[in-house]
């Protein structure tokens, strides 16, 4: 078991135990996610199953969804409900690592090119590369992508 992964699983006997039932209802849901992850690796070949990088990937998915459909419940009307979405994103954030401000996010990228020599568009996957190789969980890579392409453009 990776770290992660053993962290989630301790936090998930806690909310047991102190019978948190939102808590509870989250980490099963991360719980399970990982196990679905496994499972999909093993038809891969791949039978050590998932990385801690792998586990920070489906968190940040996790986060990402949540955020839509909070978007979405507010927009509705629906306000009870988007405000359980942000709990479990609070939850879901507990086992991220601490997310990068724009002026962290703005250097990185910057350290980022000058390390792979980068000089136009065509280098922006290795600049991605780099990024995500160093940077995963702590930053959203669909913002970004576009803060690269325009430093490379």
């Amino acid at each position: 078991m990776t770290g992660l992964r053993e962290r989630v699983g301790v936090a998930l006997k806690d909310a047991m135990r102190n019978k948190e039932a939102e808590r509870l209802s989250t980490l099963r849901l991360i719980t399970a996610a990982i196990k679905d992850r496994d499972i999909a690796l093993r038809t891969e070949n791949r039978p050590e199953g998932v990385s801690d990088d792998d586990v920070l990937q489906i968190l940040g998915k996790m986060v990402k969804q949540r955020q839509e459909s909070a978007r979405a419940y507010e927009e509705g009307g629906r306000l009870e409900l988007a405000e359980k979405e942000r709990d479990e994103i609070g939850v879901i954030e507990e086992f991220l690592p601490r997310q990068l401000t724009p002026a962290e996010v703005g250097a990185a990228i910057d350290n980022a090119i000058a390390e792979t020599g980068a000089s136009g568009i065509r280098d922006m996957g290795k600049v991605m590369g780099v990024l995500k190789s160093r940077y995963t969980g702590q930053m959203d890579f669909g913002a970004v992508g576009p803060k690269v392409r325009e430093k490379l453009g």
